[in-house]
């Protein structure tokens, strides 16, 4: 269950403490995602359904707890909001890219569907909307990151 509560170190998490490494003990790969949005509904929205689909997820309320949160992990994937408090998603999408480190994470950015973010951030894997069922636009994102790939592997075994 997605719950959003300070753990001992006082950083945000959004699942079960260590139910990654757990998995990984018992010889299962458990993606990480980075949830960043200064909303709670949005950050427990998106924590709860990508649980549901065998994530472990981190969440943060602005991109500073993000870079925060990325010293110690290393998602799989990030999803984060544009306008936030302290810094935003442009910012923080910037601050990604720029270290060699994260700059191959997928972004997938959540906007107003009027913001005009989808049109003038080219450098997200993908956009949904906050105003339009976030759900089925997280699956189809979630499908058209994992296609890359899933070709790719097709490649080497043919």
């Amino acid at each position: 269950m997605c719950y959003d509560q300070r753990n001992f170190a006082g950083t945000r998490r959004c699942s079960i403490f260590k139910a990654r490494d757990w998995f990984a003990l018992l010889g299962f790969f458990m993606p990480l995602a980075l949830v960043v949005d200064d909303s709670m509904l949005i950050r427990h929205t998106v924590c709860r359904f990508l649980e549901e689909r065998g994530f472990s997820v981190e969440s943060a309320t602005n991109g500073l707890e993000a870079l925060d949160t990325l010293r110690r992990v290393r998602p799989d994937l990030i999803i984060t909001d544009m306008q936030m408090p302290k810094m935003g998603g442009s910012e923080l999408i910037t601050a990604l890219k720029a270290d060699p480190r994260t700059a191959q994470i997928p972004i997938v950015i959540v906007a107003g569907k009027h913001s005009g973010f989808n049109q003038t951030e080219k450098r997200a894997n993908f956009t949904i909307f906050k105003d339009i069922d976030i759900d089925s636009q997280l699956m189809n994102a979630l499908e058209s990151l994992q296609q890359p790939k899933a070709n790719a592997a097709k490649a080497t075994h043919t």
